[in-house]
């Protein structure tokens, strides 16, 4: 480990034992003052959260058609180290599969009750066809712009340039310029390590109370502390023996089993359902998300108080701002050589129409039943969201293989979560090794369980995801910064590959611009002016 691994190894761990200790000691009060923190930072900055996360989609969107979407991750002549399916369900893997499980069928029944914004009354087919529309933009492409940009800054930084895959390794450019400030260059990858530890506990820490809400409502099994330890126990014991086996068997073999379930659910409830209402509210909801796209994305609410937007979309975007330095590093893991343009086509389209696909269907089918008779399934959400998508499943034939299957579901992705966490934090606290060492990997897995057993115990999960939360207001202008330095590398990138193709062969390259190639030339002919003048004429030359 290197002198500034140990370093920021070290202020890690005592930051998060810190925060854990408040959290564990003082639950309710913690608890209190980190939502009010929230809250404000919500309140004030959440047009700052919405035009930054709508640039992210128009910055990657630009690139992607530019003339750098060509260009790989990793050098020119280097290919994908993962195929397509297998890439996607890593990407899932990476800690938001869980979620859709979670809120797939909740998220538009929840809508469906409460429209956002209160633009319309509740329980109305006008209110099920919005509900739909605004849960697709929750989990659509600005979900994954955050998680994006970072990873691909990440990815080329680290595969193309030979440098380390950290956030401070991308800005040493801009901090070699300043030594007084790049000696604090550490702090952010500290702070990447914090956020990253902070969010996936607490996102194992809710998860783990969904498998004992599932277990409950299917075999009865008490809901408490008692078989909430026992599910992180086996979940611990499973994402150790996935850390063993290493990236390339344990999280992608998981990763391609749950996408293969995922699948296989939604065909079951899309074809045993009401297939054709269904069908037709994941068409409409597309229509609806594409024709209203910039509206939901810089929309708020300045003229009335109403609390739908920081409490739904402003606190989602902040949560991805705050989960991109650990997610965007492992999606950069698994993005060697992919160019530019692959890399946004997989990555902001593809799990995005996943994740429509699923709550189409989930929530779809949930809202057609309650339309078409009164399920229930509205006052179940309402009174545990935890249960709901269980409610649902006790209507459909086989309901407790689905629900089996559910809960499957949710412990292999918060397996995966748990493993690919610990695999980036130790790449973070390991100076960006992109192997970093076995002992490191089960430290940081070790750590983890044992600050969600704590938080479980003494009720302080909210609390500290109300607080890695925050992290997300300072590390949205670390982006900008990113941003802007690959902006410059990509284009000194393109211009020495220019110039190379136009040594080679002393004409304009084929494909370039005509502007970029005569001052290629023009800086060629300056360079060999020197040698002309130098160069003696030969009285011979004259005959």
């Amino acid at each position: 480990m290197t002198s500034g691994g140990k370093r920021v190894f070290s202020a890690s761990v005592i930051i998060i034992l810190g925060l854990v200790a408040l959290g564990a000691g003082f639950p309710t009060r913690f608890g209190e003052l980190a939502d009010q923190a929230l809250g404000a930072v919500t309140s004030m900055f959440g047009w700052f959260y919405l035009i930054s996360v709508f640039g992210f989609v128009i910055f990657l969107i630009s690139l992607a058609l530019s003339k750098y979407g060509k260009i790989r991750l990793g050098p020119q002549d280097s290919r994908p180290s993962y195929t397509f399916f297998s890439w996607v369900s890593m990407l899932l893997a990476a800690g938001f599969g869980v979620g859709l499980v979670f809120y797939g069928m909740a998220e538009p029944m929840q809508h469906y009750l409460k429209p956002p914004f209160a633009d319309m009354p509740g329980e109305t087919p006008e209110s099920a066809r919005y509900a739909i529309q605004y849960a697709f933009f929750n989990w659509g492409v600005h979900q994954w712009a955050a998680f994006s940009v970072v990873g691909l800054i990440i990815a080329y930084f680290q595969f193309r340039k030979g440098q380390a895959g950290l956030v401070s390794s991308v800005l040493s450019s801009v901090t070699a310029k300043h030594p007084k400030v790049r000696r604090y260059g550490p702090v952010l990858d500290v702070f990447a390590v914090v956020a990253t530890v902070m969010g996936v506990a607490t996102s194992l820490g809710l998860g783990v109370l969904q498998m004992n809400g599932g277990l409950h409502f299917v075999f009865g099994v008490e809901e408490g502390w008692q078989w909430q330890f026992i599910i992180m126990g086996v979940m611990f014991c499973a994402y150790m023996a996935s850390t063993w086996s290493g990236l390339d068997k344990g999280i992608k073999r998981l990763s391609n089993l749950n996408m293969s379930l995922c699948i296989a659910l939604m065909l079951y409830v899309l074809f045993t359902g009401s297939t054709l209402d269904i069908l037709k509210t994941i068409t409409l909801g597309i229509g609806d998300y594409l024709q209203n796209f910039i509206g939901m994305s810089l929309r708020m609410s300045p003229y009335y108080g109403n609390e739908w937007n920081s409490s739904w979309t402003v606190f989602y975007w902040a949560w991805v701002i705050a989960w991109s330095p650990f997610v965007g590093t492992f999606v950069a893991r698994v993005s060697r050589g992919r160019t530019i343009k692959e890399y946004v086509v997989g990555v902001l389209i593809v799990p995005p129409l996943l994740a429509c696909l699923w709550i189409g269907v989930f929530g779809g089918a949930a809202i057609n039943m309650e339309l078409a008779g009164d399920a229930g399934l509205a006052a179940a959400t309402d009174a545990n969201i935890t249960s709901a998508l269980f409610e649902m499943f006790d209507l459909m034939p086989f309901s407790s293989v689905l629900s089996v299957v559910a809960i499957m579901l949710i412990f292999i992705f918060l397996v995966t979560s748990a493993d690919s966490a610990s695999y980036i934090v130790a790449q973070m606290t390991d100076g960006g090794s992109i192997n970093p060492p076995l002992y490191k990997r089960i430290a940081w897995g070790v750590l983890i369980a044992a600050i969600c057993l704590t938080l479980i115990s003494t009720g302080g999960l909210k609390g500290l995801q109300s607080a890695s939360v925050l992290s997300a207001l300072p590390f949205t202008f670390i982006i900008y910064g990113m941003i802007v330095v690959l902006v410059k590398e990509l284009r000194a990138d393109r211009r020495q590959m220019l110039s190379q193709l136009y040594r080679r062969h002393g004409e304009t390259p084929v494909g370039a611009d005509i502007f970029e190639a005569d001052s290629l030339a023009e800086e060629d002919r300056i360079r060999r002016a020197p040698d002309v003048k130098n160069r003696r004429v030969n009285p011979r030359d004259h005959h």
